[in-house]
Parts: structure tokens; C-alpha cells; sequence
């Protein structure tokens, strides 16, 4: 290995609904972080790993930072964010391009607090019309702070992915490797299995039902080329709990058998999940039952 091998946490922030998630995949090259066209799909902060003959990038995919923070949800989120900006040796800060809002500004403020070196991703370049337009976009962005560099990117098309990528381990310390060469990310395969079918739902219901979703992995058994697995899902209230099962079970079977088969695709093995609709009050705002469900919550 190079003596010149370069190790690294990079923090990617965002408001929501700005692709962070999607970002993260496309760099790692494979699905790490569940992805939809919800904001708040990202309830964790989820490390990828990419390996390159030169570096170790570990990319922290986190949530949306929210401006309004209305249960212990959305602070254990906020907090997730944060923490992962403090722990990193670069922030990829992204925005989508041609909008700035003031969520926006509300994460800069996150970043700048931080004191951290920061590149301004703008991501989904490809949707200004017309191009020109992206310039004088850019040009704004750069009189919003001191960043290390301005990258627009499309991460969706996996455009200008390689360029970001090289400038970002220009920032990383000298160091070995901290995973495997070969690792992705340092998630359970629970936690892998509770996030697909959690992107089903989100995917499957409208309004706000999946918001007050939660899914957990009761039971996992590994066997050779077989998984099985019992998973609750939990309404945070009664009247989800019929919407969630749907009309003689048809939703959750949609949902089921959709997240069985892209596990399937991911992890090269059968999979057998058995999956319960079951009824937790205000969990959103319950710190038990946050942290049962894997969040860390104020003390």
C-alpha cells in the first residue's frame, strides 16, 4: 500500500430531498441508503465505503437537516447530522441546482459552526434549462461561504462523479485503511432488511401514513443461500394499521414481496420475510422507543 494512502470521514449534508442518499450510492457504487422521491426518507446516518487504490473514502450519508424540529424524531435526526459533521475531515455539502432556499442557509450555518473543510456539491445540474442558467447559479453559490471547491455533479446520471471524488481526497489525512478493502458499509444486514421494506412503504402509501412508520427486525435466521426474517412494522397510530395491510392483505403483500426481491438482487441469496403490522403510540416522540428502533436521543 502507498505510503501516501489516504483515509477519511466525509460528511454529506443537505436539506432534504436534494439527492444526498442517491449521491452516496452512485459514489460507493452500489445501494447503501434506501432512495424515493419523499423528503425524510433518510432516517439514520449511514456509512458508504469506497476503496481506491489511493484512498478509503468513508462517506456518511445523513439526514436531512429540518429547520423545524416538531417531535424527538426530527431531533434525533438533526442530532445524527450533526454528529456526523463534527466527526468528519470533509462535509459535501449538497444543493440542488438552480434553488437555494433558506433550509439551505440553515445547513450552512450547521457546516460553517463545524469549522470543517466544505466542497458545495450542486447536484442534478442535468435539469437547468438552459445550461447557461448554471453559471450565474453557480457564481451565487460561491458568495454563500468559503468552500473548498464547487463541484456540479448529476448524481442520478453518475456525471462529473470522478472529478468530485478526486477533490475530495485531496482533503482527507494520510492513513491505512479503517474497513476491509472489499467493505460498502458497516450496517447489519437488520438494519439493511428494516430500511428495504421501509422504502416499500414509502413507496407504496401516500400522505402522511409512512411518516408515522417505523420498521424493525425481530428475528433473523442465516442459513446457506437462505434468509429469514420477522419484521414488525409499527403504526404510531390505529387507523394506519388498516391502511399499512391494505384490502385483504394486498399492500403489505406488495410491499413484502417487493423488498424481498431487491434484497434478493443485493445480497445474492433467497430471502423469506414474515412481516406484522402492530400499533406504538407516538413513537416519534417516545425516547424508548426511539431507541429501540436505533436512534441515540438526548440524556
Amino acid at each position: 500500500m502507498a505510503e501516501d494512502f489516504r483515509t477519511g470521514f466525509v460528511a454529506v449534508v443537505g436539506r432534504p430531498n436534494v439527492g444526498k442518499s442517491t449521491l452516496v450510492n452512485a459514489l460507493v457504487g452500489r445501494k447503501i441508503s434506501i432512495v424515493t422521491p419523499r423528503a425524510q426518507t433518510t432516517r439514520h446516518a449511514i456509512l458508504g465505503v469506497l476503496t481506491r487504490t489511493d484512498a478509503q473514502l468513508l462517506f456518511i450519508d445523513t439526514p436531512g437537516l429540518h429547520t423545524r424540529q416538531r417531535n424527538m424524531l426530527n431531533k434525533a435526526m438533526n442530532k445524527a447530522a450533526d454528529s456526523a459533521i463534527a466527526g468528519a475531515d470533509l462535509v459535501m455539502f449538497v444543493v440542488e441546482a438552480g434553488v437555494w432556499r433558506s433550509a439551505d442557509d440553515y445547513v450552512l450555518e450547521h457546516v460553517r459552526k463545524a469549522g470543517i473543510p466544505a466542497l458545495l456539491v450542486v447536484n442534478k445540474m442535468d435539469s437547468v434549462r438552459p445550461k447557461s442558467a448554471l453559471l450565474p447559479y453557480l457564481e451565487q453559490c460561491a458568495g454563500k461561504g468559503e468552500f473548498c471547491g464547487i463541484i456540479p455533479v448529476s448524481a442520478a446520471r453518475i456525471d462529473n462523479l470522478d472529478r468530485l471524488t478526486d477533490l475530495a481526497v485531496s482533503f482527507l489525512p494520510v492513513g491505512p485503511p479503517l474497513y476491509p478493502l472489499d467493505a460498502s458499509t458497516n450496517r447489519s444486514m437488520e438494519f439493511r432488511i428494516a430500511e428495504m421494506v421501509r422504502e416499500k412503504l414509502l413507496l407504496a402509501l401516500r400522505q402522511e401514513v409512512p411518516y408515522g412508520l417505523a420498521v424493525e427486525v425481530l428475528m433473523l435466521e442465516q442459513k446457506p443461500g437462505v434468509v429469514l426474517a420477522d419484521v414488525a412494522i409499527w403504526a404510531d397510530r390505529d387507523s394506519h394499521k388498516g391502511i399499512v395491510v391494505g384490502k385483504g392483505g394486498a399492500t403489505i403483500k406488495e410491499v413484502g414481496t417487493a423488498a424481498r426481491l431487491e434484497l434478493e438482487a443485493i445480497f445474492g441469496s433467497k430471502f423469506y420475510l414474515e412481516t406484522h403490522v402492530k400499533v406504538k403510540s407516538n413513537w416519534a416522540d417516545s425516547a424508548r422507543a426511539l431507541q429501540q428502533f436505533g436512534f441515540e436521543t438526548e440524556a
